[in-house]
C-alpha cells in the first residue's frame, strides 16, 4: 500500500552546501557554500527545504532555476 500525502524536509546544513551541476559534453561545475539563492522557501543560505509528494516522489515546492541562475550562483 502506497502512502499518500507530503513528505516535508528540513535540513540546516549552514556553510557546508555542496554540489555538482553537470551539463551535457561540459565539466561538471562543483560548489561550497551556503545554499544557493534558487532553492525554495525562506532558508537563509543555511537550509534546505523540500516538500515531497510521497506517492510520485516529486519535489513539489521546487522552481525550477534557470541555466543563468544556476551558472550565476555556482560559478561563484
Amino acid at each position: 500500500m502506497k502512502a499518500n500525502g507530503v513528505l516535508k524536509i528540513c535540513v540546516k546544513c549552514s556553510d557546508g552546501f555542496n554540489s555538482t551541476y553537470e551539463r551535457k559534453g561540459e565539466s561538471p561545475i562543483e560548489y561550497n557554500g551556503y545554499v544557493p539563492k534558487f532553492f525554495p522557501e525562506e532558508h537563509w543560505g543555511d537550509y534546505v527545504q523540500l516538500d515531497i509528494d510521497v506517492a510520485t516522489g516529486r519535489i513539489i515546492n521546487w522552481v525550477a532555476p534557470t541555466d543563468k541562475q544556476l551558472l550565476n550562483q555556482l560559478n561563484k
